[in-house]
């Protein structure tokens, strides 16, 4: 990880069972109602090659100011070097301060397995009796 503004802490776990790192502003700023803004860090990653950066909303800033994160998750793909940004988005209907510092998101790396798609005529049965049905087919 590179530090493109030593002033801030950077990402770490909060308690040692958490899944995700917190991510800081990198700038003050304030987000309209409805409105979105890209959010800098101040950090750069290279994640490993077979993982990917998830960039996911904190509930606590969702809960209390309604912001989240717009692609949730964001997507860190191994090949990118530049600084995390995240698209921070104000569902409420008061404006929402962000202030330097602020921790904003969570990073969570996980691995990904090399996966090729190949062109078939017919998928093999699925391993229950779901098939094709899809969103509410569970009930």
């Amino acid at each position: 990880m590179v530090a493109l503004d030593p002033d801030l802490t950077p990402p770490r776990r909060m308690r040692a069972g958490d899944a995700a790192a917190d991510l800081p502003s990198r700038v003050d700023l304030t987000i309209g109602p409805g409105e979105r803004a890209l959010v800098p860090t101040g950090f750069a990653i290279a994640v490993p090659l077979h993982a990917a950066g998830l960039v996911l909303p904190r509930s606590g800033l969702a809960l209390k100011e309604g912001l989240t994160v717009l692609n949730a998750p964001g997507l860190i793909d191994s090949g990118y070097r530049g600084e995390i940004n995240v698209i921070l988005h104000n569902t409420a209907d008061e404006a929402a301060t962000i202030e330097r510092g602020q921790r904003i998101a969570q990073l969570l790396v996980i691995p990904v397995p090399p996966t090729s798609f190949e062109l078939v005529d017919e998928l093999p049965p699925a391993p229950d009796d779901r098939g094709a049905d899809g969103f509410g087919s569970s009930g």
